[in-house]
């Protein structure tokens, strides 16, 4: 499956303002080396098919809370669309590991089983990497072919909304990258958090203890916007 051939299936809230990224020049290049990538037999993270699933369970006007990753994970069956998330039965990753102890010292939420996020996605957050793809056992294998400049329009879509949206920037690659997002306290109508990457190489240097969560719920309603529930179900 091609870029193109997805973006006809998004929801008309990304696909219209998209439009003209999927006919551009760069995404054009994009697809090439990806067909090239996978006539070479090189295994490609995610599966095409979830190559913009945060987007599909996300649409633009229903964007509550932006979290960015960098790119998919690298291992087998670990990328499905969403950053920091990994399908049921997949051992969270320690970064997502993590988020779960910030989320039980924040809110005293329980760490759940696993590591599937798609419930946060359909409540609102928009769990999107930098990249959107990855070759197997290759990290950042596909930067700089042409995914950020289309994260970069996306990142932009949601920022221009006039509903406010609360901005978790984890490390300093997001922070750079949302860079040009303006802050409740620079006069802008968004919140934007700043904290160190959950990884285990930098959590205790300020991502541990950041309360993200809360603040991000206690802004959404004191604007009158429903919070979002950071308790994972059960994963199926």
């Amino acid at each position: 499956m091609t870029a193109s051939d997805q973006a006809v299936k998004l929801d008309p809230s990304w696909r219209v303002p998209l439009s003209g990224e999927f006919s551009s020049a760069h995404m054009a290049a994009l697809r090439a080396f990806l067909v090239a990538e996978r006539d070479a037999g090189k295994a490609i993270f995610p599966a095409a098919r979830n190559w913009f699933r945060a987007l599909d369970l996300t649409p633009l006007d229903a964007v509550r809370v932006v979290i960015l990753g960098q790119d998919p994970y690298h291992g087998p069956g670990q990328a499905h669309g969403l950053c920091f998330s990994v399908p049921p039965g997949v051992r969270p990753p320690p970064s997502l590991g993590n988020i779960y102890k910030e989320l039980k010292a924040d809110l005293d939420i329980d760490p759940p089983r696993h590591g599937f996020l798609e419930s946060w996605a359909r409540q609102g957050v928009l769990l999107l990497n930098s990249v959107l793809t990855v070759e197997s056992g290759r990290a950042a294998s596909h930067k700089d072919k042409g995914w950020e400049r289309f994260t970069d329009v996306v990142i932009a879509l949601v920022a221009a909304k006039e509903a406010p949206v609360v901005f978790l920037l984890w490390g300093s690659y997001a922070q750079k990258k949302a860079a040009f997002v303006r802050d409740v306290a620079a006069g802008g109508h968004h919140l934007v958090l700043k904290a160190a990457h959950p990884s285990p190489l930098s959590a205790h240097n300020g991502f541990l203890g950041c309360r993200h969560f809360s603040q991000a719920n206690a802004f959404l309603t004191a604007r009158g916007l429903a919070p979002i529930d950071w308790a994972l179900p059960p994963a199926v």
